[in-house]
C-alpha cells in the first residue's frame, strides 16, 4: 500500500489480494493513517484482488476504530462498477462510502466537518509528568472554554499517563482536542500492545485505571499508531465530576 495526498486528504492504494493473511495489515495502515487527523481517509481499492467479498468488511473494521475518535471519514474509490456492487453488496458501504474517483470522494466533503483544536506535548518518562499532565489539560481546557470538564480531565489523563509509566518503557505524549462540546484526552507510547481493563490487583479497594477512565469518559479505546498505540478518552458535558 501506498499513502499520497489529494487535496488535503490522505489516499492510500491498495494493490496485491486481501484475503485472511493480509486482512490486519491493511485495516491497520487505514487506522494508523486516520489517526494522523486529515480531513478523510481515501482508500483507492481498484487494484485489489478480494477472492472472498467478506473481506471486503476489512474497511468497515478500520472505520468502527476510528468512529468515535478521531471520527475521521473513510472512503473508498473504485472506477469499476462491477466491484463497487460487489462492495455495496456485502453492506460495507452503510459504513464507508464508494465512489467511482478521487474527485467524487473530495466532492462529498464538501459541507466539511466541525473544527478541531489540537494540541500534542511530550513529556518526559518521570513520575513528575503524572502532575504536568494534569496541568496541560487544565490550561488547555481553559483555553479552549471547558473549564467545567477540567476535574474530570485530570482524573482521566492522571490513569493514562500512569499506565504508560507503570506498564511501558515509553515516554508519554500528551494530545488534546477539542471539537465542538466534546474534548478528547489521548496518550501515546511506542509499545504497540493495546491497553486492556484487567482486573483490579491489590484488594477490592483498588479499582484499576481504565476501569475509572471508562466510569468517567463517554467513551474509551486503544488504537494503533505507527510507533506504538493511542488510548483515548472522549468527554463531554455529561462526564462532569
Amino acid at each position: 500500500m501506498t499513502a499520497a495526498a489529494a487535496a488535503s486528504a490522505c489516499l492510500l492504494t491498495a494493490s496485491g489480494t486481501l484475503d485472511s493473511s493480509t486482512y490486519l495489515e491493511l485495516r491497520d495502515r487505514v487506522i494508523k493513517a486516520a489517526l494522523d487527523e486529515p480531513p478523510a481517509v481515501l482508500v483507492d481499492v481498484s487494484g485489489l484482488d478480494v477472492p472472498a467479498s467478506s473481506a471486503w468488511s476489512v474497511f468497515t473494521s478500520a472505520r468502527w476504530y476510528v468512529s468515535t475518535w478521531p471520527d475521521i471519514p473513510i472512503m473508498l474509490v473504485c472506477p469499476h462498477r462491477d466491484v463497487a456492487a460487489r462492495i455495496a453488496h456485502t453492506g460495507v458501504t452503510r459504513y464507508v462510502p464508494v465512489h467511482p474517483n478521487v474527485a467524487a470522494a473530495l466532492r462529498s466533503l464538501a459541507h466539511g466537518t466541525p473544527p478541531r483544536r489540537r494540541i500534542r506535548i511530550e513529556l518526559p518518562r518521570a513520575v513528575s509528568s503524572l502532575r504536568r499532565a494534569r496541568d496541560h489539560v487544565a490550561q488547555w481546557l481553559s483555553n479552549w472554554s471547558h473549564d467545567e470538564l477540567i476535574p474530570t480531565g485530570k482524573v482521566i489523563v492522571d490513569a493514562l499517563v500512569e499506565n504508560v509509566l507503570r506498564h511501558t518503557d515509553s515516554a508519554p505524549v500528551l494530545v488534546l482536542e477539542s471539537a465542538d462540546s466534546a474534548v478528547t484526552i489521548a496518550v501515546q507510547d511506542t509499545n504497540p500492545a493495546p491497553a486492556v481493563r484487567r482486573e483490579a490487583v491489590g484488594g477490592p479497594d483498588r479499582t484499576s485505571g481504565l476501569a475509572v477512565v471508562g466510569a468517567l469518559c463517554r467513551a474509551w479505546g486503544s488504537s494503533p499508531g505507527p510507533n506504538g498505540k493511542t488510548v483515548w478518552a472522549v468527554i463531554g458535558p455529561g462526564n462532569r465530576l
